[in-house]
């Protein structure tokens, strides 16, 4: 009986130790000790994920001075920016160990040693983790066709080191955009806004924003191949591609929507653009005087002009955005993609009155696992469901037999379910279609994202210079 009791009791301790383990993740780094300045090497990382499965980062800071660039990611989505290395997968690939890598370039006046490190975040247990590398010291040796003058310690390249940043002048100094002082129509029943956008040499993705104040509607009149939206007292224009003109004229009706409240409206805006990747705006400037078909002299006169004078709406310098346009707008030119703000699919997972108040949501520690986090660049999902409670993801979703892993996120008061990441607008689309046909959700549809924001179709169409599929 001793005996029996003996064996149960060592069979218990080993369930328990196999329920409350944790997950057996480790890293190991491969680097060279030593390092030529103005040369290239290797961080190779080996990773052993034991259970993990699901969404997954790996980051490691290195010093300013270096550089890194993808090589082997291992299915990965690499990214390299503010002195940080960034690897992310939806999901990991099956081996229980993967190898991946990433080459650093190191600036030819450096010398020194710096140290790299790096961790490794998981979910595991419903709970997040993470596992941490072991630090490696690597060598600088001084360049050999360098001037020694010009060598300095990495310890010192940020503080000593002035890096050329091409001023935003260099981009704006020739763009501006001005508006005629709102004027009255022919029967004093409306205003009209015209506006002027000298915009150069620009060609592509470009918007003008005008905040419209209480009281009146905009209605397009002069687009010039423009999408015209008006929502939430904002009017804007946007182009994929701008006019070949470097100047020409945009206009737009504002029709009070009391005529007791008729009054001259002050409106502010910006013209946006982008250059080098980057999204530039500069304030719209207000004229007193007509300008319609002014020459070039004209123009860059009255541009000069107005930037030298205080003017209604202040002007500031220009603004670099390390983002692009990020808002949610319903812009639907013959585009099928249903406004995400408007719809809810016949999927959703509860019934309720629109709340005045959204609530803020707060997820259960057991849909840790599932929430949606962000990638870099422009990607699309298929959106499945939304609700204004969190649900049990894996038991509410096991009845549409999707193949993809469902995943969450937190947005206008709604819980939006969503699979998926296609960088490609019309694989997103194809597996729309993918859904419709081969589960009991009808309504499914394309949403977007940049850098993990939410944003239009047709603004990252723009954005990423794809083509819409119907």
């Amino acid at each position: 009986m001793d005996r029996l009791l003996i064996i149960l009791f060592n069979i218990i301790a080993i369930l328990s130790t196999n329920i409350f383990q944790q997950s057996d993740v480790s890293m190991r780094m491969e680097v060279p000790p030593q390092v030529v300045a103005g040369t290239e090497f290797v961080v190779r990382i080996t990773l052993k994920k034991g259970d993990v499965e699901s969404f997954s980062r790996f980051q490691m800071d290195i010093p300013a001075g270096l550089t890194a660039t993808s090589s082997s990611t291992a299915n990965a989505d690499f990214s390299f920016s503010e002195k940080r290395v960034r690897m992310i997968w939806l999901r990991l690939p099956d081996p229980q160990e993967i190898t991946f890598s990433f080459k650093v370039k190191v600036d030819e006046r450096l010398k020194g040693i710096f140290t790299l490190d790096g961790q490794f975040s998981y979910i595991f247990n419903n709970e997040r983790q993470t596992a941490y590398l072991s630090p490696q010291a690597v060598t600088i040796q001084p360049s050999p066709e360098i001037d020694p003058s010009l060598v300095v310690d990495i310890s010192e390249f940020e503080e000593k080191v002035i890096q050329y940043i091409p001023p935003v002048s260099e981009d704006a100094a020739n763009i501006a955009c001005i508006r005629q002082k709102p004027y009255l129509n022919e029967t004093g029943s409306e205003y009209i806004v015209n506006i002027l956008v000298s915009k150069q040499d620009k060609k592509k993705f470009a918007k003008v924003e005008e905040t419209i104040p209480e009281g009146y509607n905009a209605i397009a009149l002069e687009t010039r191949d423009a999408i015209f939206t008006f929502k939430n007292q904002k009017a804007k224009f946007l182009w994929m591609n701008l006019p070949a003109s470097p100047n020409f004229n945009i206009k737009y009706r504002l029709i009070p929507k009391n005529a007791s409240d008729f009054t001259s409206p002050d409106i502010s805006g910006t013209f946006s653009f982008m250059a080098a990747d980057k999204t530039i705006s500069v304030d719209i400037m207000q004229s007193e005087g007509d300008i319609e078909n002014l020459s070039e002299p004209e123009i860059q006169n009255l541009i000069a002009d107005l930037k030298t004078k205080p003017v209604t709406v202040p002007v500031k310098e220009p603004v670099v955005a390390d983002i692009k346009p990020s808002e949610e707008e319903d812009i639907k030119p013959a585009v099928e993609e249903k406004p995400d703000f408007t719809v809810e699919p016949v999927s959703q997972v509860e019934e309720v009155k629109p709340e005045v108040k959204k609530p803020v949501q707060t997820f259960r520690a057991g849909d840790l696992a599932y929430l949606l986090e962000p990638e870099t660049g422009v990607y699309y999902r298929v959106q499945v469901a939304a609700g204004h409670k969190p649900v049990d993801i894996k038991k509410y979703f096991k009845k549409f037999n999707l193949e993809l892993e469902v995943r969450k996120e937190d947005h206008e008061g709604w819980i939006k379910y969503s699979v998926g990441s296609f960088g490609i607008y019309k694989d997103a689309r194809d597996y729309r279609v993918h859904i419709w046909n081969t589960t009991a959700i009808d309504d499914a549809f394309v949403s977007a994202y940049n850098d993990g924001k939410r944003i239009t179709v047709q603004e990252a169409l723009m954005i990423a210079n794809q083509r819409w599929y119907k």
